[in-house]
């Protein structure tokens, strides 16, 4: 879980959201078996705009892949899903993004309006039936 490993970085400030109650479940069980008690942990649909404006850093890891996913106005839903993280990073801040389903140049072009690319993680490779192959993006975007 990557807030146990920031917080054990010496990382404080730490909150950790998920829509799903079974998520934030497991979370604060895995927080609390690293007796982690300092990082906090809401339920929170990052398309409602509950969460507050203040945040450094923000880390997707999937959410932006299921708001992609879901059959029901899904451009409406990424343009939402856009606009809310770029409210809640504080000017200058840094967007953690990790997708499975988006290639750096659609993630470039989807996020172009509100954000800067600043850097490439880099990713493991695979090797699957004699192909070596990438099947995740990781960027590292900069609020404009």
């Amino acid at each position: 879980m990557t807030l146990v490993e920031l917080a054990k970085e010496g990382f404080t400030n730490l909150t950790g959201v998920d829509y799903s109650q079974k998520a934030i479940d497991l979370a604060r069980m895995v927080l609390n078996d690293n007796n982690l008690s300092n990082v906090k942990i809401e339920i929170c649909n990052i398309l409602d705009n509950t969460l507050p404006h203040d945040f450094k850093v923000v880390h997707d890891k999937g959410t932006y892949d299921a708001i992609s996913l879901n059959p029901e106005n899904p451009m409406e839903k990424r343009q939402k899903y856009i606009e809310n993280i770029y409210r809640i990073l504080l000017p200058r801040g840094y967007f953690v993004l990790t997708s499975c389903n988006w290639t750096k140049e659609e993630l470039l072009k989807h996020f172009a309006s509100h954000f800067e690319l600043d850097s490439q993680l880099p990713t493991d490779m695979f090797q699957f039936g004699g192909q070596t192959g990438n099947t995740v993006t990781q960027l590292i975007f900069r609020k404009k």
